[in-house]
Formats: C-alpha cells, structure tokens, sequence
C-alpha cells in the first residue's frame, strides 16, 4: 500500500517536496528539492557542525558526539528535547561516493552507544538540477514494518518536513 504526502507549506513552494509510504517494501521515498548548489548541499547532510543546525526538528535539537564520516565510520547523535531529554542514534556509514551518494545504517541507541537490533538503511541520492537547485533521494529500508510504523507514529513524517524547512532556511543564510 502507497501513502503519498504532500509537505505542508514550505513557504518555497516552488521546491519540490515528495514523500511516500510502502508498507509493502517497508520502504519510505523522500526527494526534496533545495536553492542551493550541489558542494552546499553536501556538506549540509556530511558535515556535523552544518547538520547539527537543521536536522532536528523544532524545539527539539541535534546534538553530534562524534562523526567520522567516512567508510566504515559513525555518527553517534542524541535528538534533544527542549527539556533536556536525550533520544539517541547511530549512523554507520556504509557507502560514499563523493557528491552524489552515500548510505548509512541507522539504530536507536542509549547514551552508551548500545544499539537496538533493528535498524534502517538509508540511501541519500544528490543530483544537480537546472538554476542551481539541488536534488536529494532518499530511501529508507527498515528492517521490519513494525519498525517503520513506529518511525510514523512518532511523527517522523511532519519531523522530516520541518527538517527539511530548517535545511532550507539554512542554505539561504550559507549561500
């Protein structure tokens, strides 16, 4: 079964804003589009001090302890909440080929960096479009539909379009 969803107002409306639920693949499809150059959107998404200030969705914060990014790497992130709860993650970085495509295995994890067994492969896709927009693919492949359901019924929908706004705003303070 499909879910196709609309963002809510981006306020760039312009910008493409695309994400699908397949409960059948237990899959979810994201692209969205940015106004900013390829090399920008790049570092957004593989720099820690860039990332940590757009991708937790308000009030909430991201909060990077360590991030290699490299083959083989990790990032260990906590989501803060505006009382202070940690909600904690790790990222292994899994493929990168530089300025089009990288894949990491995502787990919920403790402040010990002890993660859950099941996870979610992520597949981040850039692509260069006409005016100097960016592209960006997303697949998550989550292991079980449980998993996946329990990703949506936290909000991870409205999360990710609020991040995605955060991002937006962002590049236009960097461009």
């Amino acid at each position: 079964m499909l879910n196709k969803v609309k963002s809510p107002d981006t306020g760039n409306n312009h910008l493409l804003f695309d994400f699908t639920v397949d409960k059948a693949t237990k899959t979810i499809f994201m692209i969205r589009e940015f106004d900013a150059g390829l090399s920008l959107v790049w570092d957004a998404f593989t720099n820690a001090e860039i990332l940590d200030q757009w991708v937790a969705p308000k009030p909430w914060l991201s909060k990077t302890k360590h991030m290699n990014f490299e083959v083989g790497g990790r990032r260990f992130y906590a989501m803060v909440s505006p009382d202070g709860q940690e909600r904690w993650s790790v990222q292994k970085y899994t493929s990168i080929t530089p300025k089009t495509n990288f894949k990491i295995f995502n787990a919920f994890a403790d402040k010990d960096e002890n993660t859950e067994l099941e996870g979610s492969d992520w597949d981040y896709t850039f692509s260069e479009q006409k005016n100097g927009k960016t592209k960006v693919s997303i697949t998550i492949y989550n292991e079980s539909l449980a998993r996946m359901e329990k990703l949506i019924e936290m909000g991870f929908k409205e999360g990710f379009a609020m991040t995605m706004n955060n991002l937006a705003k962002l590049l236009a303070t960097l461009s």
